[in-house]
């Protein structure tokens, strides 16, 4: 589905990524571990061209995405959910929704997918004429997972979906992501929270300093040294 090989990139002189590659299929989560500076929000920003690769290739369902703008990334399929969530505090939960929905073809499409996103919160339902900025931030991270879902995407995006979360929302927001993949939408999960992504990925990459130190099965990586030591 996702494929990323030899990727360089970086900001301005400085470069971040050395050769990265990675691949997601179909029906996976697929975590991607590193401490603050690895590199781990440098890749995401990368596939959605945000950032233009230096060298090497980024490829989504067989299509190139090099030289793509980030708008015509999501009408392919990828959506985000980007770190801090980055709703509009000033905007209602209805509002920010639509914004979501703009790619949509028909308000009739965007009303179906309002209900299916109500479906998988109904926080939300119940807090739709809110304003998003007064929102809890487990709600606020909830309203950018759905946000991202009124795209109809085939993949997430996530970056650390669970900072700044207690560990009973931080539990919610996994099991939502498992219900995300259960609902045939891909993930490509960027977590400091080793363990938790761990638990529900199918497998997993651990950056260093901008390279794939390690990659494997989830449950190999929750036995190597090296995930051990620095992370669990």
């Amino acid at each position: 589905m996702l494929a990323l090989q030899q990727v360089n990139s970086g900001y301005g002189r400085a470069k971040i990524l050395h050769g990265i590659s990675l691949n997601v299929s179909e029906g996976e989560i697929v975590c991607l571990l590193g401490n603050n500076g690895a590199g781990k929000t440098t890749t995401l920003l990368t596939i959605l061209n945000i950032l233009t690769p230096r060298s090497g290739t980024v490829e989504f369902m067989g299509e190139p995405l090099n030289g793509l703008r980030p708008a015509e990334i999501v009408r392919r399929g990828i959506a985000v959910v980007p770190e801090g969530r980055r709703i509009f505090g000033s905007l209602t939960v209805d509002e920010n929704l639509q914004i979501g929905a703009a790619i949509r073809n028909t308000p009739r499409e965007a009303m179906e997918d309002t209900e299916m996103v109500f479906g998988l919160f109904p926080i939300l339902k119940e807090r739709r004429h809110q304003l998003g900025g007064t929102l809890s931030g487990g709600q606020q991270q909830m309203l950018a997972i759905a946000r991202a879902l009124m795209t109809r995407p085939r993949l997430i995006l996530m970056d650390e979906p669970s900072m700044g979360l207690s560990p009973v929302l931080s539990e919610q927001v996994f099991d939502i992501i498992k219900t995300i993949r259960d609902r045939g939408v891909s993930v490509l999960l960027v977590e400091q929270n080793a363990y938790a992504s761990l638990a529900v990925a199918t497998r997993g990459y651990v950056m260093q300093a901008g390279q794939i130190a390690v990659q494997g099965a989830a449950g190999d990586l929750r036995q190597a040294e090296l995930v051990k030591e620095a992370y669990l």
